[in-house]
């Protein structure tokens, strides 16, 4: 029997992903996971590995600071990974990462410095804070409708105000974000045209959404002040669906994806027709693993979040 050649891409979660203890086990464990958390204190200017290990949930849940946790926390476990290669962590071919994520991909293909995307991170979720502050507004996960549907409800609405399909997570599943009066009545619009489910998202405003545009043109001039390199491995850029190579490409698409959609269904399927079928899921939580299963279910697909996670991909590889 031949076996299959493995063909590896690294997956990292988005905001939402947090959970306080998240990294606890790796940052005892791993000097290298130490380093990292140290790292990012100094260059934030608080102690972040405490607001992941044991700050209260309220606290890590804002959005100013759960972006830069989840990237640090991702970037310990990766670094882990890279020095013990037994979980093949070193030898992936291509990255993603699911908004927030992105930039933990730059990082992972040397892109972008880990020191700058701390920094970067940091100001994205300050700047993204402030837009939901002066343009309160939200996001509706809409389950059981096709991607069509949800975009047709939409654009009825559009001349209302602000709202759009802002995630498209897997088939069947599109995030919709907006102003609240907005999504209330695209929520029962959604219901009578047959979606299964319409559930809220515990977050701070209307992401990827054109309320997020004064938080975009603020992000796209530190990124015109960051150094960005042509990546080691191919990127997929969430607005596009497609690889990104170009240092200018890369900066366009990180501001972009502020008031743009994310295209996650459709770039786990440019990376799975590329011939990728072998996915980890490095960082907090099992969120991307969870939507691989209904993107295409057959896919290899391990979440590591936790030392014993780690420890079991070294044994089954």
């Amino acid at each position: 029997m031949v076996e299959r050649v493995r063909k590896t891409a690294v997956l990292f979660p988005g905001q939402g992903s947090q959970y306080v203890g998240m990294g606890k086990d790796f940052y005892t464990h791993f000097k290298e996971a130490r380093e990292i958390f140290n790292q990012a204190n100094e260059i934030l200017g608080f102690d972040i590995a405490a607001l992941c290990f044991q700050g209260r949930q309220e606290e890590l849940n804002k959005t100013s600071v759960c972006q830069p946790a989840i990237l640090v926390t991702s970037l310990a476990i990766l670094e882990v990974l890279k020095r013990n290669p037994a979980g093949s962590g070193s030898e992936c071919q291509a990255a993603a990462g699911l908004s927030l994520g992105e930039y933990t991909a730059h990082v992972a293909a040397g892109s972008i410095a880990f020191q700058d995307a701390v920094r970067l991170v940091c100001k994205r979720g300050l700047f993204m804070q402030e837009a939901c502050n002066a343009n309160p507004g939200g996001m509706v996960s809409v389950i059981g409708l096709e991607d069509e549907k949800a975009e047709q409800i939409c654009a009825e609405m559009m001349s209302m105000g602000v709202i759009c399909a802002a995630n498209y997570n897997s088939p069947g599943q599109v995030v919709i974000s907006g102003e609240k009066p907005l999504l209330e009545k695209a929520s029962i619009l959604a219901k009578e045209r047959g979606a299964r489910m319409v559930v809220p998202l515990k977050v701070d405003g209307a992401f990827h959404s054109d309320l997020m545009i004064s938080a975009r043109d603020k992000l796209a001039k530190e990124l015109e002040a960051t150094p960005v390199l042509r990546p080691s491995i191919p990127v997929v850029a969430n607005i596009y669906a497609k690889y990104v190579r170009e240092p200018d490409e890369i900066k366009a698409s990180l501001s972009k994806q502020l008031n743009s959609p994310v295209r996650w269904h459709q770039s786990i399927s440019l990376l799975i027709q590329n011939g990728f079928n072998q996915f980890y899921e490095i960082g907090p939580g099992k969120t991307l693993a969870g939507l691989m299963k209904r993107i295409d279910a057959n896919q290899e697909i391990k979440s590591i979040d936790t030392i014993e996670a780690f420890e079991n991909i070294g044994k089954s590889n």
